[in-house]
């Protein structure tokens, strides 16, 4: 039995520093998720499969990186008792975004589709590098249950805020469609990115030094021992392969969102309306979904969330009008902010456990769980390309429309609504195999037993 530090408590200073970082963070997963797939296929005249394979295929590479990277991560810990060099080297990601939406001029179809793919690669691999150490600090400050649960809180509202000003500006920036649009948003919202990384740095500096900082352990381990360290963990696995499902729908979302407005309600300045619906009730759903977990648990908490995903994504099929789908967005959305704070926070309490047990691997957790959601951040626009592309849908290019058949319609929506839904009833089903929660007191003594 291993007792953590539950009497130390994080200043709230050093948190609104450390959460800025993920306003940036929210701007990289909001933009690329909710207008890449729409960007090649609408400006750049990409056909639905090869944009899917050009999100996809970079995010193959993640699965690889991101653990290599946990590793690094851990051994840099141990020679410096920090992380922070790495997350240095992802402020550089700015410029990934800048050049991956500025296609030069005439350049379109497969050509346009392999300049933002190598782009995309670069951006995900420095992304990576910030995400990695930035999301082990939690596991890293000695502090209890329940505290790292109001790290995380923090964490999820400003990333719920870079998501809410990145959903709601990128849509409106680049309304008219044209290339020179989507570079300008681009040069904008990357400035927001390296401010905010900025900001986080001196905010894990603090935390560390205030609350502590775990070591990953004195020995080296191989990337692959670590993996498979990780994925024996039963409970960790399970959180793992339930968040595979709940970020692929959750990305999918995103990237069908604006097929949705444009096709089903005629109107393409309702992305930027419904993403506010999405994402603004969400900015209060962390907070309360924080006061839940004290109550019924992280697990509890979680299933909730997932469930009510599950039925609001089949509430398009009812065929309702623009207020009824403005409600129902908000109900996603309120639900989202359970998504991801009770998942993001349960990884910690896997690393406590598993030190309990003996090890010490905090980055390599992490490694592949960052891992796990760049794999849904790039199967949910596949999925929905794939289903595009499976209802006949034509692509175009900046200025040109084209009429779209009854089948890409049909399929459009069936890709938001049952899809989507599925996707979800299937974390739901790995969800309900952890068992961890049970092994955490929360009385807030702060004892974790194997």
């Amino acid at each position: 039995m291993t007792t953590l530090r539950e009497g130390v408590r994080t200043r709230t200073g050093d948190l609104l520093a450390y959460a800025t970082g993920s306003i940036g963070m929210g701007v990289w997963v909001t933009v690329p998720g909710l207008l890449l797939l729409y960007f090649l296929t609408h400006t750049l005249g990409v056909s639905p499969f090869l944009a899917g394979l050009t999100l996809l295929l970079p995010k193959i590479i993640d699965v690889v990186v991101h653990p290599l990277l946990g590793s690094r991560s851990d051994r840099e810990a141990r020679r410096t008792g920090h992380r922070r060099g790495m997350l240095r080297v992802g402020l550089l990601l700015a410029v990934a975004m800048v050049a991956m939406f500025s296609v030069p001029a005439g350049v379109s179809g497969a050509p346009a589709a392999l300049w933002v793919g190598g782009w995309f690669i670069a951006g995900n691999l420095l992304f990576a590098c910030f995400q990695v150490p930035y999301l082990t600090t939690p596991s890293d400050l000695r502090v209890g249950y329940h505290e790292r649960t109001r790290v995380f809180m923090f964490r999820m509202l400003f990333l719920t805020l870079g998501l809410l000003g990145a959903g709601v500006a990128a849509p409106a920036l680049v309304a008219a469609g044209g290339r020179g649009d989507y570079a300008r948003m681009a040069l904008m919202l990357s400035g927001v990115m390296v401010v905010s990384g900025l900001v986080a740095l001196t905010g894990v500096r603090r935390l560390t030094a205030h609350a502590g900082f775990r070591s990953p352990g004195q020995h080296a381990h191989s990337t692959r021992g670590d993996v498979a360290t990780a994925w024996r963990d039963r409970d960790f696995r399970t959180l793992v392969l339930s968040y595979l499902f709940t970020g692929t729908t959750t990305h999918l979302f995103l990237a069908a969102l604006p097929f949705y407005t444009e096709y089903v309600f005629a109107d393409s300045g309702l992305t930027a309306v419904f993403m506010g619906a999405f994402l603004g009730p969400a900015v209060i759903a962390g907070p309360v979904w924080a006061k839940v977990s004290r109550r019924i648990g992280k697990q509890r908490g979680l299933l909730i969330s997932q469930g009510v995903f599950v039925i609001g994504s089949l509430a398009p099929l009812l065929g309702y009008g623009t207020v009824p789908a403005v409600a129902v967005v908000v109900a996603l959305g309120i639900a989202f902010a359970g998504l991801q704070l009770f998942a993001f926070s349960m990884v910690p309490d896997a690393v406590a456990a598993a030190e309990a047990r003996g090890t010490a691997r905090a980055g390599a957790y992490t490694g592949v769980w960052t891992a796990t959601e760049a794999t849904g951040t790039a199967i949910g626009p596949y999925v929905y390309s794939a289903a595009l592309a499976v209802g006949g849908f034509v692509s175009t290019t900046e200025g040109h429309t084209v009429v779209q058949p009854d089948s890409a319609h049909t399929a459009l929506l069936l890709g938001f609504t049952v899809v989507p839904a599925a996707l979800m009833a299937a974390a739901m089903a790995f969800q309900l195999r952890w068992t961890l929660d049970r092994a955490l007191t929360a009385d807030g003594s702060g004892t974790v037993t194997p």
